[in-house]
């Protein structure tokens, strides 16, 4: 925790989930997240605290103020850092979301470019609802949700592994159609880079089928577009220098 300093003069006077110290939340939202924060902990078991801080901090006070244990999360909202999140995350919370979780929910939510764009209360209210979903799920590998820039970087993977297979299956000798041998050859590559970079983090992040379609469409598009170029170019091109040789 920044500054984990012992202050409990900046403890509340009354029990409540989210001490909100740099005032990054309207009293509205502060009252609608307490609400949920405690619902959540009465329905699930699941302790979820929220701390912001800018130059004051109560430190390690909030630990003996909320009884932080195995099953409890704080989250930690200070923009000093760079990244505004910080979670400190409790054991049996891991069992749940593995550590590569918890880095993905910090740099998804807690970035510049988000909190710029959603503000600070929305970074905070949507990786805690992203928490709570993986909770009511019985845990997460990845966090849920496909970002933009996360789908356009799945799709270039798609159409690059598309790329390799085109060129990988022009046709090399006469009478040929597609030269399956170099597609099986090279399977390790353009496999990965579908199948793995391209459909993965999509099919375990939402259950949305259009990412799927489109990345297969790129796939399948910049394939036969690969095809037809090396067949009309390196293709015809060899094809040249044989029957040249023929002569």
């Amino acid at each position: 925790m920044a500054q984990a300093a012992d202050n409990p003069s900046l403890l509340p006077d009354h029990p409540t989930p989210v001490i909100d110290l740099a005032r990054a939340l309207t009293d509205g939202q502060r009252s609608s997240l307490e609400q949920q924060l405690d619902e959540f902990e009465a329905s699930s078991g699941w302790k979820l605290r929220v701390l912001t801080q800018y130059e004051r901090t109560p430190g390690l006070a909030v630990k003996e103020f909320w009884g932080l244990d195995e099953r409890s999360l704080l989250l930690v909202a200070d923009p000093r850092g760079g990244n505004l999140l910080n979670f400190n995350v409790g054991d049996a919370l891991f069992a749940l979301m593995p550590r590569t979780f918890w880095v993905e929910l910090q740099t998804r939510f807690g970035n510049q470019y988000y909190v710029r764009d959603h503000g600070e209360d929305g970074a905070i209210v949507d990786a805690l609802t992203a928490v709570e979903t993986c909770l009511d799920r019985g845990g997460c590998q990845v966090v849920p949700g496909l970002p933009q820039e996360q789908w356009l970087l799945t799709f270039c993977t798609s159409a690059l592994g598309g790329l390799i297979v085109g060129f990988a299956g022009y046709p090399r000798k006469q009478g040929e159609v597609v030269a399956w041998s170099w597609v099986l050859l090279l399977s390790p590559l353009w496999v990965m880079l579908f199948v793995i970079f391209g459909l993965g983090p999509v099919v375990t992040r939402t259950s949305d089928w259009l990412p799927v379609l489109r990345n297969g469409l790129g796939f399948l598009g910049s394939a036969v577009a690969a095809y037809l170029i090396a067949q009309k170019t390196v293709g015809q091109a060899a094809a040249g220098e044989s029957s040249g040789g023929g002569e």
